[in-house]
């Protein structure tokens, strides 16, 4: 085990034994992917992994019973758990809290509480949580075939038919400060809506727009309304049969497996890499922390077979006044600008680009048009 792979929440570190004084008995739980045990942990961090090869990329757990793999064990397994909170409407919020007796999710543990109660289920992988005596199943309570009130099994909930949302979220279960989304059951399938004001809304659709004249497989947003306010849609990009595993949950499985994210990006999917880069140049969009690009998994295998498309551009056509842009955050911890990360792209893969790109496209937001186009130029002079 390397040094600073461990997650830790300090105020567990002083409080390990928490759940021991807090239940007469151990309660152990099971972690699943879908159908199949992974691993079993006690609340006093024992632990058996049952299937090595199907465990979370980001749950770094260990088998050893001394005190200190104990209490490393479930700081992580907590910290794993907090970060499956699901964004949830205000009504689901303050009933769960409620539930769990906590006023607020201020630490792991209080946010573990949270996403054990409907037993970490999540629309990101097929990863789920259970008590080892309970008798359910991923059919019961896996969200992409039940509602949310299905994954609730101990909590007497009512709520909106699988709209979870954080359209009125209450702050202290928000994990990642992200704009307000809500997925919606729609022909059988999923849609994203996301919300942020006018501005974001404009930013995403014209982006997204823009991006798809070029051959990089990526998400596509289009405006649209949800109760009287303009959003943007799109379509969900897992499923039961593919995960996906963001760049910062994967740097902890590639430091406990001695490899480089990066290197494992370029060997497995340098198209997709590398057009992010180009994409996010040509349209400014600022945002592209580790959380919001990563890996597509093969759930049959628990392998990673591709990057997942690219997405999230609401941040864009921002430090949009000079044709260097913003420090490029895909290729950390290398420096570079995000005009010298796309020049390399492009010398890399090529543009790409599919067909022209006309100047009505900027009709409504004419301030973008000739920063956009002066970047534009300056890849396509790069491939001479």
């Amino acid at each position: 085990m390397k040094d600073g792979l461990l997650l830790k929440d300090t105020i567990y570190n002083l409080n390990a034994n928490f759940d021991a004084r807090k239940h007469k008995k151990t309660v152990v739980y099971e972690i699943m992917h879908a159908d199949d045990l992974v691993a079993e942990i006690s609340t006093v961090g024992r632990v058996v992994i049952q299937n090595e090869k199907f465990c979370p990329y980001d749950l770094y757990l260990e088998q050893e019973q001394d005190f200190d793999a104990c209490i490393n064990n479930l700081n992580n397994f907590y910290h794993w758990c907090s970060s499956r909170v699901l964004s949830l409407d205000r009504k689901y919020a303050k009933e769960i809290l409620n539930s769990i007796g906590v006023a607020q999710a201020v630490t792991d543990r209080d946010r573990a509480e949270i996403s054990l109660s409907y037993h970490c289920v999540s629309l990101t992988d097929v990863y789920w949580v259970k008590k080892k005596e309970e008798t359910i199943s991923f059919r019961d309570i896996n969200l992409y075939d039940n509602p949310l009130q299905e994954a609730i099994v101990e909590l007497p909930l009512r709520g909106k038919q699988m709209t979870v949302t954080n359209e009125e979220l209450a702050p202290d279960l928000s994990t990642k400060g992200c704009f307000p989304k809500a997925w919606i059951r729609r022909n059988g399938g999923f849609i994203l809506l996301k919300d942020g004001g006018e501005d974001a809304v404009k930013r995403e659709a014209l982006a997204s727009r823009i991006c798809q004249h070029f051959a990089f497989r990526q998400v596509k947003y289009q405006e649209s309304a949800y109760a009287g306010e303009k959003v943007t849609q799109s379509r969900i990009v897992t499923s039961k049969r593919y995960s996906i595993v963001s760049k910062m949950a994967f740097d902890i499985y590639a430091c406990n497996h001695d490899l480089n994210t990066i290197e494992e990006c370029i060997k497995i999917d340098r198209m997709t890499y590398y057009g992010m880069n180009i994409i996010d140049y040509l349209v400014g969009n600022t945002d592209r922390h580790p959380e919001n690009w990563g890996f597509l998994v093969d759930n049959e295998t628990n392998q990673y077979v591709a990057l997942y498309p690219i997405m999230d551009f609401n941040q864009s056509f921002y430090s949009y006044d000079t044709t260097e842009g913003a420090n490029c955050q895909t290729v950390f911890p290398r420096k570079m600008t995000q005009k010298e990360a796309a020049i390399e792209a492009v010398r890399k893969v090529g543009l790409n680009q599919i067909k022209k790109i006309d100047e009505t496209v900027f009709e409504k937001a004419p301030e973008w048009k000739e920063m956009f186009f002066k970047r534009l130029e300056i890849l396509t002079n790069s491939l001479e």
